[in-house]
């Protein structure tokens, strides 16, 4: 009778004994969920405090930069005729409109989002703010008026539509039929037939004036 006692006390005590080793189990593994889940909320504090910090630094430079003061210089016309900016081209993410020193402009403050720049032709103007932006990330802009003729016009599309990091569209307020932009640099061509197209998108798409080189010409505005 006692030897019966006995077993059955050391069976309760081996289960109270396994109760207790499952509750510790328990007991680490919500420590070791707390702990991992407070990291997480706390990295994202983080990331959004730098985040906040950044969208203000960012607003602060919208109201300074759209007035253009912060883009000083001028052109200075080089012997292959491809005048080149001499100066300084700020690079501000601004939400105004920019007056820009040069039509079409060849750098200076933008808005922060660029036109598609993958070959992409458009039939309209174009916002300066935006396609100062792709020009940033090594386009080259071709601009024309009414008085470029339309088989050269058309001869310039074709080309631009088979050259990543190149973008066309018109635009009446430049003093001359055909123009070819770059960051910093900037040339008239006679026409579509003119080498010197060839030679100016060679050089400047995605040439050693890109301030950001490899940066996309998709996922931008696209009209």
């Amino acid at each position: 009778m006692g030897s019966a006692k006995k077993s059955s006390n050391q069976a309760r005590q081996a289960r109270i004994a396994e109760m207790r080793r499952a509750e510790e189990a328990r007991d680490r593994r919500n420590r070791i969920l707390t702990i991992a889940v407070s990291t997480v909320v706390v990295a994202g504090l983080v990331a959004g405090g730098v985040f906040l910090v950044r969208s203000q630094s960012d607003d602060s430079g919208d109201d300074t930069a759209s007035d253009g003061k912060s883009t000083s210089g001028k052109f200075v016309a080089g012997e292959d005729g491809v005048r080149t900016w001499k100066g300084t081209l700020s690079r501000n993410h601004v939400t105004k409109k920019v007056s820009y020193p040069v039509d079409p402009p060849v750098g200076g403050d933008h808005n922060q989002a660029w036109m598609n720049c993958n070959g992409d032709v458009y039939d309209k103007p174009l916002n300066n703010e935006n396609a100062v932006h792709s020009l940033e990330h090594g386009a080259v802009w071709v601009t024309y008026t009414d008085q470029a003729p339309k088989a050269d016009v058309e001869k310039l599309a074709a080309k631009v539509k088979k050259t990543p990091y190149s973008l066309m569209s018109p635009d009446g307020k430049q003093k001359d039929p055909i123009v070819l932009s770059a960051w910093g640099h900037q040339r008239t061509v006679t026409g579509a037939g003119d080498p010197n197209v060839d030679t100016f998108f060679e050089k400047f798409v995605q040439g050693e004036q890109t301030p950001e080189p490899g940066a996309a010409c998709t996922g931008g505005l696209s009209q």
